[in-house]
């Protein structure tokens, strides 16, 4: 047995202290150069089958109340971004493209507009924000937001009914009129709309998308950017595909399903699960984007994670939904299938949907064609998750298409609402 004197003791319990003291001043140096979180009042939203965080522009530090490096850099670790392990564990964002988005919302300065809405879609794995297109899905939440943030004029907003919020989406410069559910005075989210991809009902939001093949100034413009309604796309080490490349709610390169060996009743998992697929579908975007005069070369395709979306096609079959049920073919007119941010989509993206309805709505695009032909102001198209429909309102003049307007009908809801924090 070990003997220890009662001065020994004595002694370490004196040393021990001195340690603890001298281990506290050591911290306490420590702790003041570590830098607080700050704290930034947020909701996080979803939006059809997206969510993502929402902002209030005023809310933002000053330095990220404009764009640039000092926004871009507190919206990547807001959502946790660029993780190298593609999970976005250390922030808010869900590691898919559905889940990894931000919006900033303001009153408009726009005459005739309540509020000023801009998308961020923020990369998984790497540094980069782009701000290049729209969110088709989060488009429905932006109206509930702007009336529960105080961002419309309560003189819009009545007491039982429907509230319109006429937006203007400042990424893309185009205005949305968001028709918005009311009750007592606030507004209504639960309701008995479904929505495939999205688990449970909600209250229908309809949206108006004016105009959404216009230029900015309101001038009409490239519907069609290579002025085809189907254009042989040369994709080396690929081959010569039939394509229609559209310009409207977000550019889209719809191409057939049959001609790069698909069906159209493909799941997430047979695309994202074969690294061949996405790489193939990633050169057709590359050089489809180049056609449309997006960008350049296609090594510049990097750049543009958003835009364009690349889909494919085909004509009307059975097939069983990622939840089990079952699509006939007469449930649908065509079937669509469509990547964002290089992976299938899990139901369809909105501003896809815009192009789909917009180009259905044309007749001879790939589109139109694979729901049957002929004119039609609406369709119903089968995605992985289910089925959508969605109308566009198009007309011929002098040998240009022009649409006035898409609709189709989302539902959204706060999920979480308070503060996000970010080490400073």
């Amino acid at each position: 047995m070990l003997l220890v004197s009662s001065a020994d003791v004595a002694q370490r319990v004196t040393s021990c202290s001195d340690c603890q003291l001298n281990r506290l001043a050591r911290t306490d140096n420590i702790t003041m150069t570590h830098a607080p979180q700050i704290k930034i009042p947020a909701t996080y939203m979803r939006g059809g089958t997206s969510k993502g965080m929402f902002f209030r522009l005023k809310d933002l530090p000053e330095a990220a109340q404009a764009p640039g490096a000092a926004r871009d850099a507190l919206l990547l670790r807001v959502i946790g971004s660029p993780d190298p392990y593609g999970r976005q564990i250390d922030g808010m964002g869900g590691a898919t493209s559905s889940t990894s988005k931000v919006v900033i919302v303001a009153k408009s300065s726009k005459a005739d507009h309540d509020v000023d809405y801009l998308f961020g879609q923020v990369a998984i794995d790497k540094p980069f924000v782009d701000w290049s297109g729209n969110c088709g899905n989060l488009s429905a939440a932006v109206g509930p937001f702007a009336i529960t943030g105080g961002l419309v004029d309560p003189k819009r907003v009545p007491h039982n009914g429907e509230a319109i919020v006429r937006i203007w989406q400042a990424n893309i410069g185009k205005t949305i009129i968001a028709h918005v559910p009311v009750t007592e005075g606030a507004v209504q989210e639960t309701g008995d709309f479904e929505l495939d991809g999205v688990t449970f009902p909600g209250a229908e939001v309809q949206l108006e998308f004016m105009d959404p093949a216009a230029e900015e100034d309101g001038t009409g413009g490239a519907m069609f950017p290579t002025g085809n309604l189907v254009d042989d796309l040369d994709v080396p080490g690929i081959g010569t595909l039939k394509a229609t490349m559209i310009n409207a709610g977000i550019p889209t390169i719809f191409v057939n399903a049959g001609a790069i060996g698909y069906t159209g009743t493909e799941l997430q998992d047979a695309i994202n699960g074969d690294p061949k697929a996405l790489a193939k579908f990633e050169t057709i975007r590359a050089h489809g984007a180049v056609r449309m005069g997006l960008i350049n070369h296609i090594d510049e395709i990097e750049s543009l994670q958003h835009t364009p979306k690349i889909a494919f096609v085909a004509k009307p079959t059975a097939y069983v939904a990622s939840n089990g049920k079952e699509i006939v073919a007469s449930d649908v007119d065509l079937l669509v299938r469509a990547l964002s941010m290089g992976k299938l989509h899990h139901a369809m993206m909105g501003t896809a949907a815009i192009a789909i309805g917009t180009a259905a709505a044309i007749t001879g695009t790939l589109v139109n064609l694979a729901a049957g032909g002929g004119e039609r102001d609406a369709v119903r198209f089968g995605h992985p998750s289910g089925k959508l429909r969605v109308g566009a309102q198009a007309t011929l003049a002098d040998g240009e298409w022009s649409v006035t307007k898409a609709i189709m009908s989302r539902s959204a809801r706060v999920l979480m609402e308070g503060s996000v924090r970010v080490p400073a």
